[in-house]
């Protein structure tokens, strides 16, 4: 039986970053909910003065690219037959890991909030599990067989191809990035077996989920009609 495991990779979630905790935007943001500056994400539509003054402020600050592609994996047939394992890797290289009964709130805000609270406590059991790791040990922890990363620098490939490999070992596991712009650090290239192109454009991280997922989905499907 396959097990999938989904990486959403060096993704734009965090928490406001110490040195930010004193600038007008978040202090504005952190008095309108009434709670301290440190303990809110940081989000571009939000933060966007500040994040000026950060060298890689592009590739940060958009929590809600996390949340679009949680609520198209968390929502499949696969996941729902448990079948497959979803995780958000940081940046800075904290990992979530969210249980196959774990489901995202339908609310952006309520989101927002959760994932406020699991990165300040870091619980270390329950739907939802908090570790540090690089990308490179967190894929070697999942045990998978063969692991393909995402991007435009990748060799061609179609989504059917792709499934198509992915469902050939028993786990395999699936990179894409969950930043707005840019590609995988260097460091985290080793991570993976493969690196495939399935557009010459840049996609969106919740809609090459969503169609991966989809096309495991139907190889499994063909393979069980046989």
């Amino acid at each position: 039986m396959l097990e999938l495991s989904v990486v959403i990779a060096e993704s734009a979630l965090e928490l406001v970053p110490e040195e930010f905790c004193r600038h007008p935007s978040s202090v504005a943001e952190a008095r309108r909910r009434g709670v301290e500056p440190g303990s809110i994400l940081l989000d571009r539509s939000i933060h966007h003065g500040a994040m000026l003054k950060m060298d890689d402020g592009y590739r940060r600050g958009r929590p809600d690219l996390v949340y679009l592609t949680l609520l198209s994996l968390t929502s499949t047939p696969l996941n729902q037959e448990g079948k497959l394992r979803v995780y958000i890797h940081t940046l800075d290289d904290k990992v979530l890991e969210f249980a196959p009964e774990a489901r995202p709130p339908k609310s952006y805000d309520r989101f927002r909030n959760l994932m406020e609270k699991v990165l300040a406590e870091r619980p270390a059991e329950g739907v939802i599990t908090f570790r540090e790791s690089s990308l490179p040990r967190l894929v070697k922890m999942t045990g998978t067989q063969l692991a393909i990363g995402f991007s435009v620098e990748g060799q061609p490939l179609t989504f059917e191809e792709v499934a198509g490999e992915l469902v050939k070992e028993k786990r395999s596991a699936a990179v894409i990035g969950g930043f707005p712009k840019g590609h995988f650090m260097p460091r985290d290239i080793k991570a993976f077996d493969k690196l495939v192109r399935i557009d010459d454009r840049p996609l969106d991280a919740h809609v090459v989920a969503a169609r991966a997922v989809y096309e495991v989905e139907k190889c499994l499907s063909r393979s069980r009609s046989r």
